[in-house]
């Protein structure tokens, strides 16, 4: 029977898409159009029944397509597909489905002989404290190994951990590099009374020994050693971080023809230098660095110090990278160059060292002298082994350091790209512990000079040993002290702003009328000043916060540019520079699309009534803290938590801002020293105003958390308190709260027609922000422990005891003036 007019149309646009796709793949698509062309390509989506696509147009199969499971399948797996309440930014393919495994299971690909990428797609189904896959599978409690061809890839993994410790994607992509003689299996084995799952399995060939061979040179230089380092091909790498520095994620149709993935550098940079935009550049690839080895797009972005017009700066500092790895292994270290300014054409215009871990790898490094000419890329490869001595989870540090010997034309760094791939042990072991979420971050700030300036340590020893021999000076130098401290006091702000210069981009005031276009678009007003929105050169958006000429010598301005100077989150907002010009100071941050959180919910209701939206921006802001007080080397407090200080971007990320109260602390320190209370009322500590309830210390920004998701989720609400609770503006407002709990009910704010889950991640957001807002600040949470409730489930909380005494608002006005923070928008 012929189909109805309404049932033809959606076949037609079926077979159209399905033309559309095909016609992508086979002509337009990566493989056709990449410099590279793998012989084999298998992308086999786990647990699917059909063929899918995913974003980037590649055709994944199902397994028994490939006929690569084991006759006992049906016994020892079964299939899955993840929750329904799947989160929304995650890829369908492949990761809506699973193959989950009950004992040892083994895939079996037949291959032809070759280096091959194995990459195992893994996504733990972590949404809102629910784990999807049903009854039968909880992705929290699966441990498991993997096992190819004789190599052990993973060993008691949990892909949930790893996932949580990234604080990246949802998604996990372990990628790994085997020889293959005869065939591939691929074996998963699940721990004792555990699971074991994959998503999605990739193979796909490279160019013959290209991870092996050696860089551009056909050289693997052994820090260290003057022996060159051999790279067997029985050997089995993994690829711990591929990055392109400077520039932005590169995905796999992107790549050269190998579906890899280059990340954005931001995590492992510790900040400093500038990342140049130039239009149209055109690599120009050699026989010795072939197109297929990094994308163009790698080689046309890149680090560098900057500070063109004061180059001499740059010898005060290293660009240093630090990657958290595995110890115990040895690492081979690709680094990518490419020169493409101008400026930058000749020998002997940019020459610096090369240092890995405190060693010299490459002492006179010209990219120039050694690719050629201009626009030619070049990549070296070295190798290092990694011990134990810091620990299992040590850092691998990189650095570049300008090189003043054969007086080049600038003092000045380049790196445009970096490969670490670990190599396996001599038991054919690539797998390291598993990841805990962090407590602190991986890298941390340790700012050590290269190994031909560790003399100057011992210089200090003899100059500390004659002063103190010498005990008649004693008396004139605390005499010169004490007469200079005034002094020292008014050439803070400079030297401070000196050390920015080194490491930040600084604008001119002329810069930022013109970044601005004369401040013409306001973003926003504060007490501090005016925030205005402008677009770099390379058309990027920024947000210029100009400051008001406030009297005093600008500690606050300092305060806002040293603290997020050494940030680095995806919660955090990013710094790109900063103006020191007479009165005149600002600061250049990334512009967010949605506005101040305050501003976000008044102009969006409907989301502001979104519980799952609310949780998500929530959780953000705790890791945003948590990162603040565990993450850097050294802890900063923010004091002035609040609605107008949090920024949402235009993917509902939200990202803490304006440092300007912040304070600086060693993270042994459990208080801080404040002179004067600081904050906004109706968020600042009790403490802070008082000092009867307690010391001030981080925990005072864990109560201000605590007040900002209460106010989020409406629990402040003026005309809901007085409606529930007229005298509740003199009384201590939790009072209303606890009792609507005990009541079992807690939905004043989003009405009856909540979903279960949704009214237990309000319940939860209620709970967490009750334990935060403790009046003794010993009773509440650290921030890394509000970021583990805020990731549980509202089963393992229990509700805070109620407090027994009142803060009333009529003790604020008797507390110590507040800085003029309390007005910062």
């Amino acid at each position: 029977m012929a189909p109805t007019p309404s049932k033809r149309i959606p076949v037609i646009c079926y077979v159209l898409f399905v033309f559309y796709i095909l016609v992508f793949v086979s002509c337009g698509g990566e493989e056709a159009t990449a410099p590279y062309k793998p012989d084999e390509v298998i992308l086999i989506n786990c647990g699917e029944f059909s063929f899918t696509f995913d974003t980037g147009g590649r055709n994944w199969m199902p397994e028994a397509e490939k006929k690569i499971l084991p006759s006992n399948s049906d016994y020892t797996s079964f299939t899955s597909d993840a929750s329904s309440d799947k989160e929304s930014w995650t890829p369908q393919v492949p990761y809506m489905n699973a193959r989950i495994f009950r004992s040892d299971f083994t895939y079996s690909f037949p291959l032809s002989p070759g280096w091959k990428f194995i990459r195992l797609h893994f996504y733990p189904c972590y949404y809102y404290g629910y784990h999807g896959y049903g009854p039968d599978f909880d992705a929290v409690s699966s441990f498991f190994s993997v096992s190819l061809n004789g190599f052990t890839l993973l060993t008691n993994f949990s892909a949930d951990l790893t996932v949580k410790a990234s604080k990246g994607e949802p998604t996990l992509i372990k990628e790994f590099i085997v020889p293959v003689h005869q065939g591939l299996n691929l074996t998963f084995r699940p721990a004792k009374k555990s699971l074991a799952f994959v998503k999605g399995i990739e193979i796909v060939s490279m160019p013959d020994r290209f991870y092996s061979k050696g860089g551009f040179d056909n050289m693997v230089s052994e820090v260290g050693s003057t022996v060159d380092f051999k790279i067997e091909n029985s050997t089995a790498l993994e690829t711990v971080y591929r990055l392109n520095v400077g520039g932005q994620m590169v995905g796999e149709v992107g790549d050269s023809g190998m579906f890899r993935r280059w990340l954005s550098d931001d995590d492992a940079f510790l900040n400093g230098g500038v990342t140049p935009y130039i239009d149209n550049v055109m690599i120009n690839y050699s026989e010795k660095t072939p197109a297929y080895v990094a994308p163009a797009y790698v080689y046309a972005t890149f680090r560098s110090m900057g500070n063109a017009k004061y180059p001499e700066l740059n010898l005060n500092f290293n660009m240093t990278w630090l990657f958290t790895v595995d110890a115990g292994f040895n690492y081979l270290v690709r680094l990518h160059f490419c020169e493409t300014l101008r400026e930058v054409t000749k020998p002997n215009q940019r020459v610096f060292t090369i240092f890995i871990e405190h060693q010299i790898a490459k002492h006179e490094m010209d990219v120039i002298q050694l690719s050629g000419g201009s626009r030619i890329p070049v990549y070296l490869d070295f190798s290092i082994y990694v011990g134990s001595e810091s620990g299992p989870r040590p850092d691998l540090r990189v650095d570049l350091y300008p090189l003043k010997d054969y007086s080049p034309s600038c003092y000045d760094v380049i790196l445009n790209g970096v490969e670490i791939l670990k190599l396996n042990n001599s038991d054919g072991n690539l797998a390291g512990p598993n990841l805990n979420p962090p407590l602190s971050s991986n890298l941390t700030p340790n700012r050590l000079k290269p190994q031909h300036m560790k003399g100057t340590s011992h210089v200090l020893v003899i100059i500390f040993i004659a002063v103190g021999s010498v005990l008649g000076l004693v008396t004139f130098i605390v005499v010169l002290m004490l007469s200079m401290r005034q002094r020292k006091r008014k050439n803070r702000k400079e030297k401070s702003v000196v050390m920015f210069k080194k490491l930040l981009n600084m604008y001119t005031y002329a810069e930022l009328k013109k970044i601005t276009k004369s401040f013409s678009y306001i973003l926003g007003k504060g007490g501090f000043g005016t925030v205005y929105g402008g677009n770099l050169c390379n058309g990027r958006k920024v947000a210029v916060k100009v400051l008001k000429d406030l009297k005093g010598n600008g500690e606050d301005f300092i305060n806002e540019v040293a603290s997020m100077s050494q940030t680095s989150h995806v919660n955090i907002v990013s710094l790109l520079g900063f103006c020191f010009e007479g009165s005149k100071r600002a600061i250049v941050y990334e512009f967010l699309e949605n506005g101040s959180l305050d501003q976000f919910i008044s102009r969006n209701k409907s989301l502001a009534r979104d519980v799952r939206t609310l949780y998500r921006i929530a959780l953000g802001i705790a890791r945003g803290l948590e990162y603040l007080h565990y993450g850097c080397k050294t802890r900063i407090v923010h004091f002035d938590i609040k609605p107008q200080n949090i920024l949402i971007d235009g993917n509902l990320c939200p990202k803490v801002s304006d440092f300007g109260l912040a304070k600086l602390c060693e993270k042994r320190e459990s208080v801080v020293s404040l002179i004067n209370a600081r904050g906004t009322i109706g968020y600042i500590a009790p403490e802070v105003f008082s000092r009867m309830y307690g010391r001030v210390s981080h925990k005072s920004d864990v109560y201000s958390y605590g007040m900002l998701i209460l106010d989020m989720i409406g629990a402040r609400n003026k005309e809901i308190v007085e409606t529930i609770d007229p005298d509740a503006s003199s009384t201590y407002f939790p009072d209303w709260i606890y009792k609507d709990l005990e009541d079992g009910e807690q939905t004043w704010v989003f009405g009856d027609e909540i979903t279960k889950e949704e009214k237990e991640t309000a319940k939860k957001m209620i709970v967490v922000g009750l334990w935060c807002i403790q009046p003794c600040p010993s009773d509440r949470p650290p921030m890394n422990k509000v970021v583990e409730m805020m990731e549980g489930s509202l089963d393992a909380l229990e509700i805070p005891p109620k407090p027994s005494m009142h803060i009333s608002a009529e003790v604020i006005p008797e507390s110590p003036s507040l800085s003029d923070g309390e007005e910062t928008g």
